[in-house]
């Protein structure tokens, strides 16, 4: 498989107490907006800005690349890449408030923050973005002890250099079909068996037929897994589909969720019975284009998504999704890097796949509670 090539800029932070997510959290924005503020201040609006400002000066946070123990060769910092998860359609007014859930990202960040001080670890944080005339990757890795990679974030090439000189972790996705990486922890949830149980939920409890899936433009092996599961439970199903999706978009956002379901509702034929989204983000958007044209969720089209971001369970109709274990999935990982830093450097490399659970609610018709099916390996 290729490797992300994007190029990355600057934008880290160190975690220690108070930690950027304590920011996020009391101003009530997102990790992303709290980033912007420092790294990009002008682009994010004075009233969100000084709030952002508030929060850090009350808590005493202070953004710093600064790292422990520079005359030994410990820094007693953990490093984390991470892609910058913001939505382009809002860059122009209303970036810096998204969403007042987290984010997918800021899940992972939690959990990594939370493992790293329960194991006296402060973490850097890098977000990769366009731009820039080097790879901040390499500027983080050569700071701290073990670092983190969300898939396909850093060039193979880089990441092979880098896990040469200190432990590293991938998140997420299958494991690279490439021989230099087959030496690296991995972590990744089971996006292949949650997406069939969903679909298969829809076709066998609820009667549907005409399924629509909406996936990815870019290359993104979780998203990729999520298909191959859909596909599966279809076939399975004895549902006609085919070996694409029905739609693909550029980026997974709650816009590109809302131009998807128009497009989706406009198609000569019969109106499917059921949008299944590959995240959370995009349904949420469907749910609103959905309802300005007059379509009710579930009794005219029923709506899923992935990844059980806190807003899947605030829109109305509550959203059926998947939820996938965004904070153990950081805890995961820094819990492995400080098993290598321990001793364990040339024990055979670990890979978990950790469960997803079926989130059954009102957009399926199955209610709004929060009942789910746990344990879906």
């Amino acid at each position: 498989m290729r490797a992300h090539t994007k190029p990355l800029r600057e934008s880290f932070y160190v975690s220690a107490a108070p930690t950027v997510y304590d920011v996020a959290e009391r101003s009530g924005v997102s990790i992303a907006t709290v980033s912007r503020v420092y790294r990009n201040p002008d682009a994010v609006r004075a009233p969100t800005r000084e709030r952002v400002l508030a929060a850090a000066r009350e808590l005493g946070y202070v953004p710093s690349g600064n790292a422990r123990g520079l005359a030994s060769r410990s820094t007693g910092i953990l490093g984390l890449c991470f892609p910058d998860y913001s939505d382009p359609d809002a860059e122009a007014g209303e970036a810096e408030d998204e969403d007042p859930a987290m984010l997918y990202s800021d899940q992972i960040i939690r959990g990594m923050e939370r493992a790293a001080r329960r194991h006296g670890y402060a973490l850097l944080i890098a977000a990769s973005l366009e731009g820039g005339p080097e790879s901040l990757v390499a500027k983080v890795a050569g700071r701290v002890d073990g670092f983190a990679v969300l898939a396909r974030t850093v060039p193979t090439e880089e990441l092979e250099v880098i896990s040469r000189r200190q432990p590293v972790v991938m998140l997420a996705g299958p494991r690279e079909g490439d021989d230099h990486l087959d030496h690296l922890d991995h972590v990744e949830v089971a996006n292949f068996d949650g997406q069939r149980e969903l679909t298969r939920h829809l076709i066998e409890d609820h009667g549907l037929r005409r399924l629509a899936y909406i996936g990815s433009a870019e290359e993104s092996p979780d998203v990729e897994a999520r298909f191959r599961g859909y596909l599966a439970a279809c076939r399975a199903g004895g549902v006609e589909v085919g070996d694409e999706p029905d739609l693909r978009v550029g980026m997974m956002t709650q816009a590109e969720g809302a131009r998807a379901a128009d497009v989706l509702c406009a198609r000569d034929g019969e109106r499917p019975q059921a949008l299944v989204f590959a995240n959370d983000q995009m349904a949420v958007g469907a749910l609103h284009t959905l309802e300005q044209r007059g379509l009710r969720v579930p009794d005219d089209v029923v709506v899923t998504g992935f990844d059980g971001i806190p807003l899947s369970r605030l829109v109305r109709p509550a959203l059926t999704t998947v939820r996938q274990p965004m904070v153990r999935l950081g805890e995961a990982a820094v819990d492995l890097l400080v098993k290598r830093l321990s001793g364990a450097r040339d024990a055979e490399p670990v890979s978990l796949m950790l469960p997803v659970t079926v989130v059954r609610r009102g957009s399926c018709g199955c209610g709004e509670g929060e009942g789910g099916k746990p344990g879906v390996r």
